[in-house]
Protein backbone atom coordinates (compact mmCIF):
# COMPACT_ATOMS: atom_id res chain seq x y z
CA UNK A 1 0.00 0.00 0.00
CA UNK A 2 2.54 2.19 0.95
CA UNK A 3 5.36 1.40 -2.17
CA UNK A 4 1.70 2.15 -4.55
CA UNK A 5 1.21 5.65 -2.73
CA UNK A 6 4.77 6.85 -3.60
CA UNK A 7 4.72 5.38 -6.71
CA UNK A 8 1.33 7.21 -7.72
CA UNK A 9 2.83 10.82 -5.63
CA UNK A 10 5.95 10.16 -7.79
CA UNK A 11 4.00 9.49 -11.61
CA UNK A 12 2.06 12.70 -10.94
CA UNK A 13 4.91 14.83 -9.68
CA UNK A 14 6.41 13.75 -13.14
CA UNK A 15 3.50 14.35 -15.13
CA UNK A 16 3.33 17.44 -13.51
CA UNK A 17 7.06 18.70 -14.32
CA UNK A 18 6.20 17.48 -17.72
CA UNK A 19 3.18 19.79 -18.26
CA UNK A 20 4.82 22.74 -16.32
CA UNK A 21 8.09 22.72 -18.91
CA UNK A 22 5.49 22.18 -21.85
CA UNK A 23 3.67 25.22 -20.71
CA UNK A 24 6.65 27.92 -19.34
CA UNK A 25 9.19 27.58 -22.35
CA UNK A 26 11.74 30.51 -21.73
CA UNK A 27 13.63 31.90 -24.72
CA UNK A 28 17.26 32.06 -23.45
CA UNK A 29 18.38 35.33 -23.55
CA UNK A 30 21.88 34.44 -23.91
CA UNK A 31 22.64 34.68 -28.26
CA UNK A 32 21.17 38.48 -27.22
CA UNK A 33 24.28 38.98 -25.67
CA UNK A 34 26.73 37.39 -27.92
CA UNK A 35 28.47 39.30 -30.27
CA UNK A 36 30.78 38.19 -33.15
CA UNK A 37 33.54 39.90 -34.81
CA UNK A 38 36.98 40.10 -34.48
CA UNK A 39 40.75 42.65 -35.05
CA UNK A 40 43.45 42.64 -37.85
CA UNK A 41 46.71 43.93 -37.25
CA UNK A 42 49.45 44.94 -39.41
CA UNK A 43 53.16 46.03 -39.11
CA UNK A 44 55.55 47.61 -41.25
CA UNK A 45 59.75 47.60 -40.58
CA UNK A 46 62.40 47.94 -42.40
CA UNK A 47 62.41 45.21 -44.77
CA UNK A 48 59.71 43.51 -42.94
CA UNK A 49 55.82 42.91 -42.56
CA UNK A 50 53.31 41.47 -39.95
CA UNK A 51 49.55 40.87 -40.57
CA UNK A 52 47.25 39.20 -38.60
CA UNK A 53 43.38 37.95 -38.21
CA UNK A 54 41.63 36.80 -35.67
CA UNK A 55 38.22 36.32 -35.96
CA UNK A 56 36.59 36.41 -32.21
CA UNK A 57 33.60 35.80 -30.05
CA UNK A 58 32.56 37.71 -26.74
CA UNK A 59 30.30 37.96 -24.23
CA UNK A 60 28.27 41.16 -22.92
CA UNK A 61 27.70 41.25 -19.49
CA UNK A 62 26.64 44.60 -18.95
CA UNK A 63 27.48 48.01 -21.53
CA UNK A 64 30.69 48.14 -20.30
CA UNK A 65 32.01 44.77 -19.78
CA UNK A 66 32.72 41.83 -22.34
CA UNK A 67 34.84 38.64 -22.30
CA UNK A 68 35.05 36.15 -24.94
CA UNK A 69 37.76 33.69 -27.12
CA UNK A 70 39.49 35.08 -30.49
CA UNK A 71 41.24 32.70 -32.48
CA UNK A 72 44.53 33.99 -34.06
CA UNK A 73 46.44 33.46 -37.12
CA UNK A 74 49.42 35.60 -37.99
CA UNK A 75 52.05 36.02 -41.22
CA UNK A 76 55.75 37.81 -40.46
CA UNK A 77 58.27 38.30 -42.87
CA UNK A 78 61.79 39.59 -42.16
CA UNK A 79 64.09 39.85 -44.90
CA UNK A 80 64.36 36.23 -45.56
CA UNK A 81 62.80 35.10 -42.45
CA UNK A 82 59.69 33.80 -42.03
CA UNK A 83 57.28 33.46 -39.07
CA UNK A 84 54.11 31.71 -38.91
CA UNK A 85 51.71 31.36 -35.83
CA UNK A 86 48.18 30.01 -35.04
CA UNK A 87 46.43 29.75 -31.75
CA UNK A 88 43.52 30.88 -29.88
CA UNK A 89 43.14 33.81 -27.48
CA UNK A 90 40.93 35.07 -24.13
CA UNK A 91 39.96 38.55 -23.77
CA UNK A 92 38.12 40.64 -21.64
CA UNK A 93 36.67 44.16 -22.88
CA UNK A 94 36.14 47.05 -20.55
CA UNK A 95 34.60 50.44 -21.48
CA UNK A 96 34.47 52.77 -18.46
CA UNK A 97 32.75 55.71 -20.91
CA UNK A 98 31.35 54.40 -24.36
CA UNK A 99 34.33 56.34 -26.27
CA UNK A 100 37.41 54.49 -24.55
CA UNK A 101 38.12 50.85 -24.56
CA UNK A 102 40.36 49.33 -21.91
CA UNK A 103 41.20 45.30 -22.82
CA UNK A 104 43.82 42.37 -21.54
CA UNK A 105 44.19 39.82 -23.44
CA UNK A 106 46.24 36.44 -23.23
CA UNK A 107 47.37 35.10 -26.04
CA UNK A 108 49.13 31.08 -26.91
CA UNK A 109 50.40 30.93 -30.13
CA UNK A 110 52.46 27.82 -32.14
CA UNK A 111 55.28 29.16 -33.65
CA UNK A 112 56.96 27.54 -37.21
CA UNK A 113 59.68 29.91 -38.05
CA UNK A 114 62.23 29.93 -40.69
CA UNK A 115 65.60 31.72 -40.31
CA UNK A 116 67.79 31.96 -43.37
CA UNK A 117 71.12 32.24 -43.24
CA UNK A 118 74.56 32.67 -45.42
CA UNK A 119 74.92 28.52 -45.34
CA UNK A 120 71.66 27.24 -44.57
CA UNK A 121 68.38 27.67 -42.80
CA UNK A 122 67.28 26.90 -39.34
CA UNK A 123 63.68 26.09 -38.61
CA UNK A 124 62.05 26.35 -35.15
CA UNK A 125 58.91 25.20 -33.76
CA UNK A 126 57.84 25.72 -30.12
CA UNK A 127 54.40 27.87 -28.07
CA UNK A 128 54.73 32.01 -27.39
CA UNK A 129 52.65 32.89 -25.19
CA UNK A 130 51.69 37.23 -24.84
CA UNK A 131 49.66 39.00 -22.31
CA UNK A 132 48.19 42.09 -23.80
CA UNK A 133 47.35 45.60 -22.36
CA UNK A 134 45.45 47.77 -24.66
CA UNK A 135 43.14 50.82 -24.84
CA UNK A 136 41.46 51.88 -27.69
CA UNK A 137 38.92 54.64 -28.91
CA UNK A 138 35.88 52.95 -29.52
CA UNK A 139 32.95 54.36 -31.80
CA UNK A 140 29.95 52.54 -32.00
CA UNK A 141 30.72 48.89 -33.26
CA UNK A 142 34.91 49.65 -34.09
CA UNK A 143 38.13 50.06 -31.73
CA UNK A 144 41.44 51.59 -32.84
CA UNK A 145 44.05 51.48 -30.40
CA UNK A 146 47.30 50.36 -29.12
CA UNK A 147 48.03 47.26 -27.07
CA UNK A 148 51.23 46.15 -25.39
CA UNK A 149 52.61 42.93 -24.81
CA UNK A 150 53.99 42.55 -21.23
CA UNK A 151 55.59 39.16 -21.89
CA UNK A 152 57.56 40.40 -24.97
CA UNK A 153 60.39 37.86 -26.24
CA UNK A 154 62.84 39.72 -28.15
CA UNK A 155 64.50 36.28 -29.16
CA UNK A 156 60.71 34.30 -29.74
CA UNK A 157 58.43 36.90 -30.32
CA UNK A 158 56.44 37.82 -34.07
CA UNK A 159 56.00 40.80 -33.47
CA UNK A 160 58.46 43.32 -34.42
CA UNK A 161 58.32 44.86 -31.02
CA UNK A 162 55.69 44.65 -27.28
CA UNK A 163 53.69 47.80 -28.49
CA UNK A 164 51.17 47.34 -31.42
CA UNK A 165 47.85 49.14 -33.07
CA UNK A 166 44.62 47.20 -33.24
CA UNK A 167 41.74 47.10 -35.14
CA UNK A 168 38.43 45.77 -33.52
CA UNK A 169 35.19 45.55 -35.12
CA UNK A 170 32.10 43.34 -33.41
CA UNK A 171 28.27 43.30 -34.18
Amino acid sequence: MRVSKLMFTGIILLFYNFCNSQNSVKNSDFWNHVRFGGGIGLGFTNNGFNGSISPSAIYQFTDQLAAGTSLNFNYSKFNDNKFLAYGGSMLSLYNPIPQLQLSTEYEQLRINRTIATSTNSISDNYWLPAFFIGAGYSTRNITVGLRYDLLFNEQKSIYANALMPFVRVYF
